[in-house]
Order: structure tokens, then C-alpha cells, then sequence
């Protein structure tokens, strides 16, 4: 939790969260992913200054646990000091104990925002989904967090002047706009209408021009101009594409030249043959992609 102090910007963790994104498609399936098209809605974890706040924090948590399809899972809320917004005890369930940072006493309306990372920590727990290292899981949650519908939460909680800054999660503001874009554009939602921080917008905008740009890479049609230039270069020299694309070319068995790429969606890696105007299919999530190879 970035609280007063500097806040980190860009795209440092993009092949993780891209990596994340093809993880949650293999563990659950296209359909399943699709049943989170309805984000958390604002009025679920609305928190006002007049509620209690140790019941305020278990309705909210009981909203998210909902939203996470975690119906036996009870989530037990604690307060007290620590350097991290919250954390959670992973046992056997079905009751989890959260410990949520002292600063949400008098920030009650972010605590939504830290549950939905503590609850996706238990909806990964019990999918058996995990990375290697601790800053990878932590990426993960973030990534799956915002790709079912209760990120933007952690975005809107991001806010950043010249005296002050406040950001949850672990992903960088521009990180968490581009995975909502990239659930904007499955979905056909527009997040922004649910942001309170200007700040927040900003981001997601990035985010957007980011994820928009993964649509218009060779050999999708989608592509523009230069990148049709520059595929049709690499095309014809049949050699190892240049660093900073995101295909590659192969040969057959047969001698025939094949192209790789990521899908936009889901970024799991399809491989098509190189003759012309091409319909692929992705074989993990189930786009149809047009492509001019």
C-alpha cells in the first residue's frame, strides 16, 4: 500500500499480468469466465461514515464473497497497525480471518477495495491457482481481482497529488486500466462511469490505449499501417522477428512458413499458416480472430 509515498507508474508487470490472464482462462474455461460479466456494483460496497464499522466491513465482505461464487466461505474482519492495507490467513475454511490496516478506520470507503483482493486470495486458494513466487501471486490476484468484475475497486482507490498519494494492490494504476480495458472490451462495459478519482480515469485511459494496441498487432487485420510494413519485411526474410513484436515465423514439416501470435483476449500463444487472409480460431478462450498473414 502506497501511502504518501511515491507511487510506481508504467508497465513493469505486463507479461505477468498477460501470464495471469492466460492462467485464469486454462483454470476455469471460457464459459466460466464469462458467468462474471456483471461487475461488483458501487451500491454493494458502499460504506458511509455513519455505519458501524466492524458490521459495515462483514456486509461488504459477504457482498464480495457473493460476487466470487464463495458461498460457504465467511470472512472474519479485523482492524489493527500494519504496513500492508490487509491480510488474510489461507487455511481449510470455511471461515478466513482478515486483518485490514488501521487506516481504514477513517477510510471506510476503500475497504471495499482491500476486501476484493483478500477475497480473490481465497477464490485462488480454493482454484488451486498460484504462481511461483510471492510477487507473482500477488500480481495474479490483482490481475484475476480485476478481470472478474471487482478491480476497479483497486483502481478507484488509487489517488495521487502533489502532497499526497494513496494506491492498493500491487499492480501500478496504468497496470489495473489495462486488465479493466481488457474486460471492458470482452464485456462491452465502460468501468469509468464508476470511478470517483480523477486519478483513477486517467489510468484506466492508459490502460485502454495500451489494450487496444494489442488488437492492432500483425497479422490481425486490425493492424495499421506500419506494423503491416514491417510484418511484411519480416514475412519475407522469414527470419526471427525483430524484438518488441509479439509474432514469429516457423517452418513446417512440410516446408510452409507459419506464423505465431498472442490472442488479444487471452494471450495464449495460436499458430497459423502463412497464406493470406486467415480465420483463426483461439483454442483457449474461443475468439475467432481475422488475420491477414
Amino acid at each position: 500500500m502506497a501511502n504518501g509515498g511515491p507511487v510506481e507508474h508504467g508497465f513493469p508487470h505486463l507479461e505477468t499480468v498477460r501470464a495471469a490472464i492466460t492462467a485464469l482462462y486454462r483454470r476455469l474455461s471460457p464459459t466460466a469466465v464469462r458467468t462474471f460479466a456483471t461487475s461488483v456494483a458501487p451500491a454493494d460496497v458502499a460504506f458511509c461514515d455513519t455505519d458501524d464499522l466492524h458490521l459495515g466491513a462483514q456486509r461488504v465482505a459477504r457482498e464480495l464473497v457473493r460476487h466470487f461464487r464463495l458461498p460457504d466461505a465467511r470472512l472474519i474482519v479485523g482492524f489493527r497497525e500494519m504496513a500492508h492495507a490487509a491480510n488474510i490467513e489461507l487455511a481449510a475454511g470455511p471461515e478466513y480471518f482478515v486483518e485490514l490496516n488501521d487506516r481504514f478506520r477513517t477510510h471506510r470507503e476503500d475497504i471495499g477495495a482491500a476486501l476484493a483482493h483478500e477475497v480473490a486470495h481465497v477464490y485462488l486458494h480454493r482454484l488451486d491457482l498460484a504462481f511461483p513466487t510471492t510477487a507473482e501471486n500477488e500480481i495474479l490476484t490483482d490481475t484475476v481481482t480485476t478481470y472478474l468484475g471487482a478491480g476497479w475497486l483497486l483502481l478507484d482507490a488509487y489517488r495521487e497529488d502533489s502532497l499526497s498519494s494513496q494506491k492498493l494492490g500491487y499492480l501500478t494504476p496504468e497496470e489495473f486500466g489495462y486488465v479493466l480495458a481488457k474486460r471492458a472490451l470482452l464485456f462491452d462495459e465502460d468501468p469509468s462511469i464508476r470511478f470517483t478519482s480523477p486519478q483513477a480515469y486517467t489510468a484506466y485511459t492508459k490502460g485502454l490505449a495500451r489494450a487496444r494496441h494489442d488488437i492492432r498487432q500483425p497479422p490481425l487485420t486490425g493492424a495499421g499501417w506500419t506494423g503491416r510494413r514491417r510484418y511484411a519485411h519480416d514475412r519475407r526474410h522469414a527470419a526471427a522477428a525483430p524484438p518488441g513484436v509479439p509474432y514469429s515465423f516457423g517452418s513446417d514439416p512440410s516446408g510452409g512458413l507459419h506464423v505465431t501470435f498472442p490472442c488479444p483476449t487471452c494471450h495464449q500463444r495460436i499458430r497459423v499458416p502463412v497464406r493470406g487472409r486467415v480465420r483463426a480460431r483461439c483454442g483457449l478462450c474461443g475468439m475467432v480472430l481475422e488475420c491477414d498473414t
